[in-house]
């Protein structure tokens, strides 16, 4: 009889440990997925908007890129009150002291100028107009997939681009423009 109790006992305890054992296991396989779920690339990337035209209009435009998506916020001082055009243009060369050497829209895709998401079409630097307040202040934000930061792809990265910030109203019909007015602001977008 005692031997049986003993055996019971090691068979017991032997169950015991294996059951620990395997959620132990099982908890360290749960921190693993849960590391490569968080473990997702972050990229960010700040640019400082400098006048042009005889303007005062200076600024920041934050990039964050996470999960495929970039957001982009611009805030902006120094503005006429009223609706401004903001755009994505071709080249990082903001040296010309009226902002034309950054070229034109960027338009990776051939496509129509437009409204952002428009079905007829849209430049792929078309970001759209925001408000400046009687204080001159104002700020837009965009969130998209159809951005990278530094990812190589022609018809997505916005590295070796700029900013510009027009003078007036992008119209959203005009080719290839918008009819948006005078480059008031740059900023080259470079890592």
């Amino acid at each position: 009889m005692k031997k049986l109790g003993l055996v019971l006992l090691l068979v017991t305890l032997t169950m015991s440990f294996s059951c620990k054992d395997n959620k132990k296991e099982n908890e360290v396989e749960t921190e693993m997925e849960m590391e490569d779920t968080t473990t997702a690339e972050s990229k960010e990337l700040m640019i400082k908007l400098e006048p042009k035209s005889d303007s005062q209009v200076s600024g920041s435009v934050f990039f964050k890129e996470e999960n495929g998506m970039v957001t982009m916020t611009a805030m902006m001082s120094g503005l006429t009150e009223g609706t401004h055009a903001i755009h994505i243009h071709e080249k990082a060369d903001c040296s010309s002291a009226d902002g034309t050497s950054t070229g034109g829209h960027w338009n990776p895709t051939g496509q129509p100028h437009g409204k952002w998401n428009s079905e007829a079409g849209f430049h792929k630097g078309d970001i759209g107009n925001f408000e400046a307040s009687a204080e001159g202040k104002g700020s837009i934000t965009l969130v998209t997939d159809e951005w990278c930061i530094g990812c190589g792809d022609v018809t997505k990265d916005i590295i070796g681009k700029a900013i510009i910030v027009h003078d007036g109203t992008d119209d959203f019909v005009t080719q290839p423009t918008g009819a948006a007015g005078g480059r008031v602001s740059c900023g080259g977008i470079i890592q």
